[in-house]
């Protein structure tokens, strides 16, 4: 079963029952830098209780940093694929496991090396890696190494992920750009376009934007134009979760963070992994497309300009879209979540009516899963057809903070208008 986690499935769980799982959803939109790409785990090996995430998110490096007669380790090194990520060369050469539609490379990098290759790209470190476990590039969602990184100031889960993405699509794009900073909670998020054309971000925050523990993660993400991803992730703790903070802050800065994703370690592996398929492009989503048909957060931006309260900030992705509304008397956060085909819970109570067209509607109001005295309205709606739209304010533009103003802006009333807009089941807006 492959260690993945997608964004989109964590987000459209969210469903399972409003009234109960807001939390879930909360999680999803916050954590937006991991909860973009699917989040592939490996526990360790040994049976040791630890276990360390190991998040392939992103990371690359360009044709500029492969290009040479020869990569680390004395391998050779491929041609730079072409940007669609078609059928070029991918390093594994005609004999490469990675035939067309693969996911996984030959196996030409061991899980065994990958590990030896992380302890390799920390030589330079003052500290020694232990309890190390990895995954090769035969493995389903790219090669990963992962250990506690021991300096003797505190232990650290430390860890490295490799896979490709589509150099010109939305995803790796998204992948080095940072979020708005009231939702996801950070301490610091930068971004730099490294010489060949590299882009990296380097992000300190919290292993929870609400900060309900004190772990840090602080990450690296390198994507280049040529589709070659690594992602370096550390935290202040021997485990993502779990285990108790050792230290004040995660043991590698931004520089060593830097250091450690453009490493020539990673080269063979990079080249053995076979190029990711285009993002897909879906036709007609502009303004003009029915709201079904567009991002999560297009749709809320368009269903709340009628509201006539101005948005600060806004963001999301796929079919989670979040909006902060200033009004002039606090901000006010709005969510949409929009999923199809999920479960059905919480439609079957007293408290459900239905609209002529079928479509089953929950109005909660009360107290918000985080931040106290937070207030959350949520309207819940399901189409005969499947199609869930879940609309929520808050009465504070940052969940993880205090509340801004009594109750939230937009009334119950007009978040039902959104839920119920009739572009979600009719071919118009």
């Amino acid at each position: 079963m492959p260690f993945e986690d997608d964004l989109g499935t964590a987000l459209r769980r969210t469903g399972e029952d409003f009234t109960t799982d807001r939390h879930a959803l909360v999680d999803a939109g916050e954590e937006r830098g991991r909860r973009l790409v699917a989040r592939r785990r490996a526990a360790v090996v040994g049976g040791s209780v630890l276990a360390l995430a190991l998040i392939a998110t992103a990371g690359a490096y360009t044709g500029g940093l492969l290009d040479g007669p020869g990569g680390a380790d004395g391998v050779q090194v491929a041609a730079q694929p072409t940007p669609s990520g078609g059928s070029g060369e991918t390093g594994g050469g005609p004999d490469s496991g990675a035939g067309k539609g693969s996911r996984t490379g030959s196996g030409a990098v061991s899980a065994e090396r990958m590990m030896t290759n992380l302890v390799k790209a920390l030589a330079g470190e003052s500290g020694k890696l232990e309890t190390r476990a990895g995954r090769g590039t035969d493995s389903e969602g790219g090669a990963v190494a992962s250990g506690v990184y021991d300096d003797g100031k505190g232990k650290a889960a430390v860890s490295v992920s490799l896979s490709r993405v589509d150099p010109l699509g939305s995803q790796a794009g998204q992948l080095t750009q940072c979020g708005d900073k009231t939702v996801q909670g950070y301490e610091d998020c930068r971004t730099e376009r490294l010489p060949d054309g590299s882009k990296l971000l380097i992000l300190k925050g919290y292993e929870y934007a609400d900060r309900r523990v004190d772990t840090k993660c602080w990450r690296a993400v390198l994507v280049t134009p040529a589709g070659f991803l690594v992602e370096a992730s550390e935290w202040n703790a021997p485990a993502e979760k779990g285990a108790a903070v050792t230290r004040p802050d995660p043991p590698l800065g931004s520089a060593q963070l830097k250091t450690l994703v453009t490493s020539p370690v990673w080269h063979p592996a990079l080249n053995d992994l076979p190029p990711a398929e285009p993002d897909p492009v879906q036709p007609g989503a502009g303004p003009g497309a029915p709201l079904k048909d567009r991002s999560a957060a297009d749709a809320l931006e368009s269903l709340l300009v009628p509201v006539g309260i101005p948005i600060a900030s806004r963001g999301g992705e796929g079919s989670y879209g979040y909006a902060v509304l200033d009004d002039g008397k606090g901000y006010s956060l709005v969510q949409l979540n929009v999923s199809r085909g999920e479960s059905t819970s919480g439609f079957a109570g007293a408290d459900v009516t239905t609209e002529s067209d079928g479509t089953k509607v929950k109005i909660t109001q009360g107290s918000a899963e985080k931040g106290e005295g937070v207030v959350q309205w949520t309207v819940d709606t399901l189409r005969k057809d499947g199609l869930r739209v879940t609309v929520s304010a808050f009465n504070t533009g940052n969940q993880n903070g205090g509340p801004t103003r009594r109750t939230p802006a937009p009334t119950l009333e007009r978040l039902k208008g959104i839920a119920l807009a009739p572009g979600w089941n009719r071919d118009r807006n």
